[in-house]
Order: structure tokens, then C-alpha cells, then sequence
């Protein structure tokens, strides 16, 4: 923008502003970026970082009782609409599904009218969702968010989601998230990987499979268990549900010996320095951030269609992309081949710089001027 560029103040409202965590990660991502360039950010949260935090004002919203799911998403929204009786922002930026007024809300998932309750037959319906005050509770809560002056969705298909179950088109954008080009380096990669593999006692020729995710089912480990072919390794680093079944159904396809249950991980750059290919074959998933950080090491990917990070892979040229799961057996050997690996990652490095976290907030940032300039216009500032 031409001449001098205001200063915004703004808050920015979400449930907890920590490390771990798609949603928070890209919340915390854009408030840091925004304050970096002169921005005033109140950050209106429950559970906070206070170092990712650093340069905002911390305003806690109180959690009175413990409440989970829609509920506690409700007591959010009440507690921060007291905290924020009386004051004034150039911009209202929520994170959340509520009723509260704002300017901006980021769609980090699917609808729940969509996933939640438009999926049910007839039967269930009645059942679980309009004899449910609990399903009734979320779509009110969705229902406010909708009537944003502005939505961001994190990709296509949630701007398509948003389209096809809210009839809503007009004033929404699509902001992907980004990653830090800095951290996730391919060289990074190419120099830890002789000690990452040898701490995991992993021979010179073993293709090592990757897979970074929580919520094992939503995200499809169990698609991939059988799919690790012959000679490769199955790495899976994060927190899911029901170790057991996983690892009975690694046992019946004959892989229990070759997967490796790693957990949480504070610096999962080791994991994708240890990787042949990052797979991640979910069901259901808004982007998938995990995908950008391996491309952005230089690492072949396998995902799902649905996927909403699948609109930055060609497949065959960046990545390797699958629609039944029946596929991704043959999908995965081929992105494994050895002949092919390196060209593709470095594909997948090039497509990635296309992505930086910069430019994200960029994105937000030009959005918010143009929110204010109108607003100006229409002599409401």
C-alpha cells in the first residue's frame, strides 16, 4: 500500500495459543508475524504460551468449570464477550466457532452440518443429532461464525464445504497455512539422517514411511499398516487412540516388527530426517501441515485427494496423491523408488517455497486493511 500504512489494533480469539496443534499453530503463526510489523495484538485465549505470546497484551478468559467439546466452546465465547464489553479494534479476529461479533473467522475444519450431521441417515439423525442438545449446541455455535463479515478457510475444500452446506460464497478467502522455509531445510535433513537412522537402528537400505498425526483413525493409520510393503520401515510420531488395535493389526499383516510407535515429539525434524516418504492418508482433513513441513525438507508425500493441502501436489511431479485406499499400496511403492526420490522432493522444496508463513500473513494483513478501508468508507471507523 502506498504512503503511510496504519497500525492496527486488534484481537485475536482463541481457545489456547500453544506449539501443539494445527489450529494453534497457525494462529500463533499469524498474531506473531502481524506484531513483528508494528501491529497491536490482545490476545483473548484460555491456555497461552507466554514466549509465543511474546509483544501482545495476554487478556485470560476464565474457565469457571471444566467443560469439553461444544460446551466449553460456548463458556468461551460468553467469558470473552464480557471480556470484551466496552472496548474497540480495528479488528475482531476469531479462531473459534461462536456468536460473538467480529470482522474475520478462520475455518480451521470441516462443518459440523457437513461431517457431523449431514452424513447420518434419516434414523440416525433422529437419534444423535435432533434429540441431541449437544448437536444442537454445535451447529448454533457454526451458525454464528457463518454470519462473519469475512470467513478465511485453510483451503479449498473448506471454502467448497462451507459453500455446499451454508450456501455461502461470497467474502470468504482461502489462507493455507504456511511453514518456516528456515527450520524444515532439506540440508537440515541430508545432515541429521545417518545419526537419526542409526538412533532407530535402521539399516542403510530400509525405506522408512513416515507418518506425523494425531487421531490415528481420522488421519488413516489403519490404511497404512497395510501398506507397508517389504523392506520398508513404518515411523509414526504422535499421540492417537487404541495402541493396541494398531499394533494387533500390524501384527495380522505381518509389519509388527517394523513399526515404530515414536510419541510426541518436540523437534520432529529428526523423524523427517530418518524418512524415505511422508504419508498421510486421512479421511478427513482441512489441510494437513505435516505434508507442507516434509515437501518443505524436500521429502516425497503421499496424501489423500480429500486432503486439503492436495491442491499443492501434482501427482507424479511433487508428490504422490490417492483416492481409495486400495490404491495407496502401489502409490507408496512408487513414491519410495529410489530413482525417483530425489527429484521429486526437490520439486516438493520448490512448491513449498511458494509457502512460507510470510506470506500468510501477508495474506491477513492486506485482508484486514482492505476490512478497515471499507468500514472507513462507509463512515463507521
Amino acid at each position: 500500500m502506498a504512503g503511510i500504512v496504519r497500525k492496527l489494533n486488534i484481537a485475536v480469539l482463541i481457545k489456547s495459543f500453544v506449539k501443539s496443534g494445527g489450529s494453534q499453530r497457525y494462529a500463533a503463526e499469524i498474531a506473531r508475524r502481524l506484531v513483528s510489523r508494528g501491529h497491536r495484538i490482545d490476545l483473548y485465549t484460555r491456555e497461552v504460551d507466554e514466549e509465543l505470546a511474546a509483544g501482545m497484551t495476554i487478556c485470560r478468559v476464565p474457565e469457571k468449570l471444566m467443560y469439553f467439546g461444544a460446551v466449553a466452546l460456548y463458556t468461551f465465547n460468553r467469558e470473552t464477550a464480557r471480556l470484551l464489553t466496552g472496548k474497540k479494534y480495528d479488528i475482531i479476529h476469531t479462531h473459534e466457532r461462536g456468536f460473538i461479533p467480529c470482522d474475520i473467522a478462520t475455518q480451521h475444519s470441516f462443518s459440523f452440518r457437513g461431517s457431523g450431521y449431514m452424513a447420518y441417515s434419516l434414523h440416525k439423525k433422529i437419534l444423535q443429532v435432533y434429540s441431541s442438545p449437544l448437536s444442537w449446541l454445535h451447529l448454533w455455535l457454526e451458525g454464528g461464525q457463518m454470519r462473519a463479515p469475512h470467513l478465511v478457510a485453510v483451503s479449498r475444500a473448506i471454502r467448497e464445504d462451507t459453500a455446499r452446506y451454508y450456501g455461502r460464497a461470497q467474502d470468504v478467502s482461502v489462507i493455507p497455512p504456511g511453514v518456516d522455509l528456515d527450520f524444515f531445510r532439506p540440508d537440515q535433513v541430508i545432515a541429521r539422517r545417518q545419526q537419526a537412522r542409526g538412533a532407530a537402528s535402521i539399516g542403510d537400505h530400509e525405506i522408512v514411511v513416515l507418518f506425523v498425526g494425531s487421531e490415528f483413525k481420522r488421519k488413516g493409520l489403519d490404511l497404512l499398516i497395510p501398506a507397508i510393503g517389504p523392506g520398508m520401515r513404518l515411523v509414526v510420531v504422535g499421540r492417537g487412540e487404541r495402541l493396541s488395535y494398531y499394533r494387533d493389526l500390524a501384527a495380522r499383516h505381518g509389519v509388527a516388527d517394523r513399526l515404530i510407535f515414536a510419541g510426541l515429539s518436540d523437534d520432529v525434524r529428526q523423524y523427517y530426517a530418518m524418512a524415505d516418504v511422508l504419508v498421510l492418508p486421512s479421511r478427513s482433513e482441512a489441510f494437513g501441515m505435516s505434508v507442507l513441513e516434509a515437501m518443505a525438507c524436500g521429502l516425497p508425500v503421499v496424501t489423500s485427494v480429500g486432503a486439503g493441502v492436495a491442491d499443492l501436489i501434482e501427482h507424479g511431479v511433487n508428490g504422490f496423491l490417492f483416492r481409495e485406499s486400495g490404491e495407496l499400496g502401489a502409490v507408496l511403492k512408487r513414491a519410495a523408488e529410489l530413482a525417483s526420490r530425489q527429484a521429486i522432493g526437490e520439486r516438493a522444496r520448490q512448491t513449498a517455497e511458494h509457502y512460507s508463513w510470510d506470506r500468510a500473513a501477508d495474506a491477513y494483513e492486506e485482508l484486514m486493511f482492505q476490512l478497515t478501508a471499507a468500514r472507513r468508507g462507509e463512515g463507521r471507523a
